[in-house]
């Protein structure tokens, strides 16, 4: 399969949920109905949201369980093959990243960042959150932001995205800053209005009915200081052809003219093409829309879908398991696995134990580290560098179908280098 992928499909999601809990059904913002009825499903999805609501006692539960919006996604993903790979959250932002199955072994240096700049950058109810990754020889980083809002506090909106690029920072050297990558996208509650006292919000919404959004988007606040230079002037956007995201009367699909509408909810994108002497990168962005149909909050939900493309002839080396038969409840286990090519293991990485087809990557039940706890060398192997790692009689409590997974712990980045075929745990019959 490798060698005849030649670019990913990617689709991006930002809504700014408004401290509700997701009441609406799913699938249609994911557009899985039509992708699954034409096999053309995303290989990899990210959705951002702002003012998840952030009170102390959801932020708790939320470092052990996945919070009821993360849920809801994976609920719905699930069900077509994706694991969750990565949730990161600041307070009232969160951004969740999603793989097809089929490629999660090919995932490197998964990363995730925030940066506050609420209260000049002491509080996080502003501010950005960013997962990065390599596969397939590319490095990709999402950042899901909410800036400062208000129609008058531009230059604010400015300062946050100026201090985000120079505050973010990343692991691994050479894509240490978010505009490093060779893919960026940046999606979010962007918070840029209509420029102009002059036009109210009674005009704007006459001037949408009418389907006059062009004399709208020249007053754009981000169109301008990406063309003066001011922020976001690295990133591209396609063009706009849906109404203003904000704001709505709640339950309603009509502008609530207590605000001057306009499109605060953005997703823009930057490819550094020529960085490769093999390949030109590029992204083709196939939609950009909003989905009036949300009305549980008071701005519409955006998305956005690409395909970039990839480099898959670049080794990414990997951990190949032994197939096992079988394991037993109340025993010691082990399972015999080997690095390829020129793979090398440190005392962070581990091997988990998941369900078959889990859904996380936070869904193991239980993991060794390789090299810390028992594990030897397998003889008469037909490659040296085979090793056994062995499980606690207390690791396998209940029959089932299981998977084992390598992690590869880096710091803060971690890769996904194999995983082995589904095998059965049981009693050791009597």
């Amino acid at each position: 399969m490798a060698d005849k992928l030649e670019r990913l499909r990617i689709y991006f999601v930002t809504w700014n949920v408004a401290t509700k809990y997701p009441k609406q059904d799913l699938h249609q913002l994911l557009d899985v109905h039509r992708h699954n009825s034409s096999k053309t499903m995303p290989d990899l999805y990210f959705v951002g949201l702002q003012e998840v609501k952030a009170q102390p006692q959801n932020m708790v539960l939320d470092m052990i369980f996945d919070d009821p919006w993360t849920k809801s996604f994976r609920d719905v993903l699930q069900k077509y093959d994706y694991v969750k790979i990565r949730t990161q959250r600041l307070q009232g932002l969160v951004l969740i990243a999603f793989c097809l199955r089929k490629h999660i072994t090919h995932l490197r240096l998964i990363e995730a960042q925030y940066t506050r700049t609420g209260f000049g950058g002491m509080w996080g109810n502003k501010g950005a959150v960013s997962i990065r990754l390599n596969i397939y020889g590319v490095s990709i980083c999402i950042v899901n932001s909410h800036l400062t809002p208000h129609d008058h506090l531009l230059a604010d909106r400015i300062s946050d995205y100026n201090t985000i690029l120079t505050s973010h920072a990343f692991s691994y050297s050479d894509t240490s800053k978010i505009l490093y990558h060779d893919y960026i996208f940046w999606i979010g509650d962007l918070n840029f209005r209509l420029h102009g006292e002059d036009l109210t919000a009674e005009d704007i919404d006459m001037k949408v009915k009418e389907n006059q959004l062009k004399p709208l988007l020249e007053r754009d606040q981000l169109k301008r200081v990406m063309e003066k230079g001011e922020a976001f002037e690295e990133l591209n956007e396609n063009v706009i052809t849906f109404p203003p995201t904000y704001k709505y009367e709640f339950q309603s699909q009509e502008f609530d003219l207590k605000r001057r509408p306009s499109w605060t909810d953005r997703i823009l994108y930057k490819v550094n093409a020529d960085v490769y002497d093999d390949v030109k990168l590029s992204a083709v962005q196939h939609s950009y829309k909003s989905h009036s149909s949300y009305i549980q909050s008071d701005h519409k939900p955006v998305t956005g879908e690409f395909d970039i493309i990839v480099r898959p002839t670049v080794p990414d080396h990997g951990v190949e398991f032994q197939p096992v038969t079988q394991w037993f409840i109340d025993e010691e286990n082990s399972v015999s696995y080997r690095l390829l090519s020129d793979a090398k293991p440190t005392g962070n990485d581990w091997i988990g134990l998941f369900p078959n087809d889990f859904s996380s990557l936070d869904e193991y039940i239980v993991y060794e580290y390789v090299g810390r706890g028992k594990s030897s060398p397998v003889p008469f192997e037909p490659h040296a560098d085979t090793e056994r790692i062995y499980f606690s009689d207390t690791a396998l409590r209940s029959p089932g179908m299981y998977q084992l997974v390598y992690v590869a712990q880096r710091g803060n980045q971690l890769g996904i280098l194999g995983v082995s075929p589904p095998f059965p745990g049981h009693h050791r019959p009597a």
